[in-house]
């Protein structure tokens, strides 16, 4: 049996004469494709294995027409991306999740609105089988964008956009945001609280608007100075904080949208001298571990599974590449469940 000369890359005409296949059946096993017997597939993988064989990836593209590679986009500026826990614990799901199906994760940062021309051609070059795209805005570019470079993309959070209504079976993953909220607030009132503030996050964002929805289920009469809006940021939860003791010193708890500006507000209503729980009581909206685990007193909030939904996101994306292939319907959203974490704030 002949060996590749020392130093040579292996091909796969060796991996097939080493496993005693054709090249062909050799070609089906390493680009996964189907119709190859058990033994014969175990037989490939080993030569594989034995002779330290890489697939060319421009010849595998020819073969599979799939470059192996998922765009991750995300629209907030880059040094939100890189300061709130949140979108790394979404990425890192998504990075799992793509990697156990040994596909590329491509990161696309928008730092301004220039941004999104170039990830406008880079998506429209044939670079990436699909897309990943999250934390959108109401009048976000980016679904017409991939839409356009027609690739097949699974958003994160309920689509919003101004021509979503018109789009049939757009595919997220979302968590029961509104569910959530409902839920801490009714936790609020059953501790007797009466004069409940909610800060809320950007209300272009789907998710601080279902927030924002479920307060009021709870609260259909509440006071207008009662809500301020924050930015989903430790700052902007504080100059919320700040205003609403300004309007309402009265006031007696809070709802904040996301773990961060809950976060604000604790260091604003302690540097007020207003006891928590005692005087005010505060849930939060996330349950991020590097957040709760600062703050003082622990904070109570609402639980998602952040990182669950990154792999959630990826996983419908990698079915849904499947299904074009076998020419499928496309894959369903998914909304995850939220629990109300109990702790010292609340």
């Amino acid at each position: 049996m002949s060996e590749p000369p020392p130093g040579a890359r292996p091909t796969l005409e060796a991996v097939a004469a080493r496993a005693g296949v054709s090249r062909a059946t050799a070609s089906r096993v390493v680009n996964g494709g189907a119709g190859v017997r058990r033994p014969l597939v175990d037989k490939v993988r080993r030569a594989v294995d034995e002779l330290g064989y890489v697939p060319n990836h421009a010849a595998r593209s020819l073969v599979t027409r799939r470059t192996g590679a998922v765009a991750v986009i995300i629209a907030e500026p880059e040094i939100r991306i890189f300061s709130d826990p949140f979108f790394s614990q979404q990425i890192r799901g998504i990075s799992k999740e793509l990697t156990a199906h040994d596909t590329q994760l491509v990161l696309l940062l928008l730092e301004g609105p220039g941004d999104y021309d170039r990830i406008a051609r880079y998506l429209a070059g044939g670079h990436v089988d699909g897309a990943l795209a999250f934390s959108l805005h109401t009048d976000d570019p980016i679904p017409a964008i991939t839409r356009r470079a027609g690739i097949p993309t699974v958003y994160g959070g309920r689509p919003g956009w101004t021509s979503a209504a018109d789009q049939q079976a757009v595919p997220y993953v979302d968590a029961d945001n509104r569910g959530g909220a409902r839920e801490a607030v009714r936790y609020l009132r059953e501790l007797g609280r009466r004069r409940i503030a909610h800060i809320a996050g950007p209300l272009d964002q789907t998710s601080a608007m279902d927030r924002l929805d479920g307060y009021r289920d709870v609260l259909m009469d509440e006071d207008p100075a009662l809500l301020a809006e924050g930015a989903f940021t430790e700052e902007s939860g504080a100059r919320a904080m700040a205003e609403l003791l300004d309007r309402r010193p009265d006031l007696d708890a809070v709802f904040a949208a996301n773990d961060l500006m809950a976060a604000g507000a604790l260091r604003v209503l302690k540097e007020r001298g207003r006891a928590v729980p005692g005087e005010v009581a505060v849930v939060g909206f996330d349950d991020m571990d590097a957040v709760v685990g600062t703050t003082a007193p622990a904070l109570t909030t609402v639980q998602q599974d952040i990182e669950g939904q990154g792999r959630l996101m990826a996983r419908l994306l990698l079915r849904g590449l499947d299904r074009d292939r076998e020419g499928s319907t496309a894959p369903a959203s998914v909304i995850t469940p939220t629990t109300l974490v109990r702790r010292d704030s609340a």
